[in-house]
């Protein structure tokens, strides 16, 4: 149940260009730009997530964001960065070609506003955590009892065979 994220992304090379795209919480988007050499390129972006309910975009919300790839004509990667959720990436070409620019979302801190399913698997974890740190002291406490409980019954049979005259 992945609601897209729009991405407004506006390369700037020999002359400015806009695209304008949505994508998924789990896609990579890659662009194929030729770009001359020593060209800086800067592109500018926003990520926003669709209410389905309302049919809107929601503003951004804190820890959504972009992961910007950059790769030169040679494969050698020119930018590797994790971005917020709105913002700029600059870089400069230090060979002419097709550069490849990819772009996919931080998708594990997206998760988290994604809607209903993945809120529920952050409740559900929750939950477990909670359970389990339950469990750990019942079994804690059910030792304590046991040793204590042995305890008692070694004083309480060693007095009784002293009073017996056994020992």
């Amino acid at each position: 149940m992945g609601l897209p994220a729009l991405l407004l992304l506006a390369l700037c090379a020999a002359s400015a260009r806009g695209l304008y795209f949505h994508i998924g919480e789990t896609e990579k988007r890659c662009f194929i730009e030729e770009i001359p050499d020593e060209t800086m390129v800067i592109g500018n972006y926003r990520t926003q997530m669709w209410d389905k309910q309302k049919e809107v975009f929601l503003p951004s919300t804190p820890g959504l964001g972009m992961h910007v790839e950059v790769k030169d004509p040679e494969g050698k990667v020119v930018l590797s960065r994790q971005y917020g959720s709105e913002g700029r990436f600059t870089f400069t070409s230090h060979t002419p070609g097709d550069h490849q620019i990819c772009l996919h979302s931080n998708s594990t801190r997206m998760a988290l506003f994604a809607g209903g399913r993945l809120y529920r698997e952050e409740r559900f974890r929750l939950i477990s955590e909670s359970t389990n740190q339950r469990v750990l002291w019942w079994s804690i406490a059910q030792t304590v009892i046991l040793i204590l409980t042995g305890i008692w019954q070694m004083r309480h049979l060693k007095s009784f065979f002293e009073a017996k005259k056994l020992v």
